[in-house]
């Protein structure tokens, strides 16, 4: 099967060079009206029951973010700032947000400020891998191959560093190891724009007692912002979008038994985009958000939640949210998925403080 793309027009790179903000080297662009960027075509959900709860909103607007559940509470660092719907600016910011109180947390800032870095819970230890790092008062996109360690007393030190820059990737914890699948990499030797880089299938896994990388299987398909979660074992990775291409309805798992990925079945028709975000809730996968480039308006961003039984491998659309986001991210805490922050137009428009949390529970 090939990856599908059914908002093939017009893709992320040619929406990013289209318009820019005031930023230098920034690789994001502005939308002049809301209504310029309208919703996608919003499918009808077909069963299923699925509830949305408003939540204390984030101390700031940030999207391109991976946030994780770390010892009951949501860990999010880097990303990119915004103020009155555009981005400003590159956040070296971390905090730590209580899904219970709403309370945020400010704690030890990274080293220095990037956007769509991992973080990653393993072993009761906070790491941040990879990444896009920049110039001072800019927005650039230099990959980075670190990997940072999280101390409550000392903050953020460095391990070993990857094999290779990466960053826009899915990450997934199986057998006590750190997977880092897809993204993206340099397509030669700049590393600094958007434009100097290309869709990856590397698979890269990190040993934490080890402190060492070593080289998986790579996946079956090139792309970068996907979304992913582990179900019984098995690493769901679905949707993203290619560099050169568009958006993407492909859905990969892999067993690491057996070092192998396999095509499972794809996301609903029309529904796979770039920056969506996933959880897991009672063994079933819930994909939601991210933005798509298409049509004479530019794009937009999907309402959709799609949900994956992986016993019958069948998706069904069973909601929308609230508040559709791209660049977001997705956290499970309990019988609860929390969407975080993000932006609700396309590329760097409309960032956003929101949170949000999707259960089963309507009662």
């Amino acid at each position: 099967m090939s990856p599908h793309n059914p908002h093939p027009k017009i893709t992320r790179r040619s929406a990013i060079a289209l318009t820019a903000i005031g930023l230098p080297a920034c690789s994001v662009r502005q939308e002049p009206s809301p209504d310029l960027a309208p919703q996608a075509a919003r499918a009808t959900p077909t069963s299923g029951s699925t509830c949305w709860s408003a939540r204390a909103p984030l101390p700031f607007a940030v999207q391109e973010i991976y946030p994780i559940a770390h010892r009951g509470r949501i860990h999010l660092a880097g990303g990119l700032l915004g103020e009155d719907g555009r981005v400003v600016g590159v956040s070296d910011r971390h905090i730590a947000y209580d899904p219970a109180s709403g309370d945020s947390q400010t704690l030890a800032a990274l080293p220095s400020a990037r956007h769509h870095p991992q973080l990653v819970s393993a072993g009761d230890k906070l790491y941040c891998l990879g990444g896009f790092e920049t110039l001072a008062n800019m927005v650039n996109w230099i990959m980075s191959t670190q990997t940072l360690i999280y101390d409550d007393a000392t903050g953020w030190s460095a391990l070993a560093e990857a094999p290779e820059p990466h960053a826009e990737t899915v990450a997934g914890i199986l057998n006590n190891r750190i997977h880092i699948i897809g993204g993206r990499r340099n397509t030669g030797a700049d590393n600094m724009s958007y434009g100097d880089h290309t869709d990856s299938d590397s698979h890269l896994v990190y040993h934490p007692d080890a402190d060492s990388w070593e080289r998986a299987a790579p996946a079956l398909a090139r792309r970068n912002s996907a979304a992913g979660v582990v179900i019984d074992g098995l690493w769901h990775v679905v949707g993203g979008r290619q560099v050169s291409g568009g958006p993407l309805d492909v859905h990969e798992v892999y067993d690491p038994s057996e070092d192998r990925w396999r095509e499972a079945s794809p996301m609903p028709q029309g529904i796979g985009a770039g920056g969506n975000a996933a959880g897991v809730i009672n063994g079933t996968l819930y994909a939601f958000g991210g933005e798509f480039f298409s049509g004479a308006n530019g794009g937009g961003v999907h309402a959709e939640v799609c949900a994956y039984n992986p016993a019958s491998d069948s998706w069904e659309i069973v909601g929308e949210m609230p508040t559709p986001r791209h660049g977001l991210g997705g956290v499970t805490i309990g019988d609860a998925i929390y969407a975080v922050g993000g932006a609700t137009r396309p590329s760097g428009n409309g960032t956003s403080a929101a949170v949000e949390s999707l259960s089963l529970d309507c009662s």
